[in-house]
């Protein structure tokens, strides 16, 4: 097993490794920025390092300096949770290099699903079904783009191969509007990525978000852990998550995890991952594959009790998985609020001094969070300060288990999300199960 990890992350993630390092053993090291010094895995880690000022690309996006902290420390290992550098195929390598472990893929893994048009490609090549599209970048040939678009027929969607978080994408009507719309996309892709690629795919009406969990050893082995659904979305950033999917039958989830088992032994993948589709009329279509850590992990956690952070460690350790696809038991239903420091309105971030919390607990109640009375939410990252997690026998239990833990929920002198979700959790469309992609966003009124 490891010696010393370190972990490359701050917030709610940084605090359940250090949970699973200890169980394991482990020992940790808490990098951190000058905003983060009273974090609550900083001051729970072995040891901690200051690597640079309160902007991410001064710290947690600062390579030298994580790596100094390793050397300082003589860490073994580096987990870069999610988010950040997690899927950022140079550090991998550099890390590596260093001589350190890297608590994930391959480079040449994050490096390969990383660019959309290559991961499609090799995604196809092992028989995963994918949206139909144009199967590589566009050309600069007006004509041939009209006419690749007329095949897949409209509407068609541009996106930049090295997008993500809902940027770089275009929805294209009609004919007269493709090549302004992918003159837009590549000027943007250009700016937010620094790559200008982009490719077209066909455009779905109402599709659903379900993805599939992996776990792959790279020496051969691999299982998938069953699906979620993250079709609650605001601007392509998910709100809420649940698992197992709702009308997904077990026929369908045996197969399309199976296309996603053999995809990562013939891509040797190591460690976990997600596979992402957007789902329509009983069909999946590939769109991307997660090479870490998803932030809803503990929905698939709860349903089958496997610790996927332990799963990651023992893994970079070198152990091959003990695990087989016919130990894996799905166990009732599980649901996951992100809870936000937002405006539930307006969704203007609230950063400031929590004056107060108090979290609901209770049989099937779960709280993945590192606030506590007096901490201060810093301006300068992602506004999630937590999820909460509810599971029970059936998922109309888990939704009302969900309700009860909401309401039971206090946090003072920031604004939350929490009255949205609670609203959501009561919304007759959700608890009916499978709405699409946009049910947020028409609910909500946003174009």
């Amino acid at each position: 097993m490891l010696n010393k990890v370190l972990i490359a992350n701050r917030g709610e993630i940084a605090l359940r490794i250090l949970r699973a390092c200890r169980e394991l053993d482990i020992g940790t090291v808490a990098v951190h920025s000058t905003a983060d010094r009273e974090l609550k895995h900083v001051r729970l880690a072995d040891e901690s390092v200051c690597i640079g000022g309160p902007r991410s690309n001064e710290s947690y996006l600062n390579i030298p300096a994580i790596i100094s902290a390793a050397e300082l420390t003589d860490a073994s290992a580096i987990h870069p949770g999610y988010g950040f550098l997690s899927e950022n195929a140079d550090f991998a390598e550099r890390v590596e290099h260093s001589g350190f472990i890297f608590v994930g893929p391959t480079a040449e893994s994050i490096r390969m699903m990383g660019d959309k048009v290559t991961a499609k490609e090799v995604m196809r090549e092992a028989k995963v079904p994918c949206v139909p599209g144009s199967e590589g970048a566009l050309g600069n040939d007006p004509e041939e783009n009209k006419r690749l678009a007329a095949e897949i027929g409209y509407p068609v969607i541009i996106k930049a191969s090295g997008g993500g978080g809902g940027r770089g994408m275009r929805v294209v009507h009609t004919e007269a509007h493709l090549a302004h719309a992918i003159e837009m996309t590549q000027t943007e892709a250009k700016a937010a990525f620094g790559n200008a690629e982009v490719y077209m795919e066909k455009y779905l009406e109402k599709p659903r978000h379900i993805e599939i969990q992996v776990i792959s050893d790279g020496q051969g082995n691999a299982i998938h852990l069953g699906e979620r659904d993250c079709s609650m979305q605001r601007r392509h950033q998910k709100i809420i998550e649940e698992a197992p999917a709702p009308g997904i039958t077990q026929q369908q989830r045996d197969e399309i995890g199976a296309v996603c088992v053999a995809a990562c032994k013939r891509m040797n993948y190591r460690g976990v991952g997600t596979f992402e589709f957007l789902y329509e009329n009983g069909n999946f279509y590939f769109i991307e594959m997660n090479t870490r850590l998803q932030v809803e992990h503990p929905v698939t956690e709860m349903i089958t009790g496997i610790d996927l952070v332990k799963e990651q460690l023992r893994i970079a350790a070198g152990e091959p998985l003990t695990l087989t696809q016919d130990d894996i038991e799905f166990r009732g239903h599980a649901v996951e609020c992100r809870i936000n420091a937002e405006d539930p309105v307006t969704f203007v971030p609230s950063p400031g001094k929590v004056t107060s919390v108090h979290f609901p607990g209770g049989l099937g109640v779960r709280v993945d969070s590192h606030l506590y009375n007096g901490y201060v939410v810093p301006p300068y990252y992602d506004s999630m300060i937590g999820k909460l997690i509810t599971h029970a026998g059936n998922r109309e239990a888990a939704i009302r288990r969900m309700r009860g833990a909401l309401e039971e929920m206090a946090i003072e002198g920031i604004k939350t999300n929490i009255p949205l979700q609670l609203d959501l959790m009561q919304d007759q469309g959700f608890m009916n199960g499978c709405v699409d992609i946009h049910f947020l966003h028409k609910r909500l009124g946003l174009t």
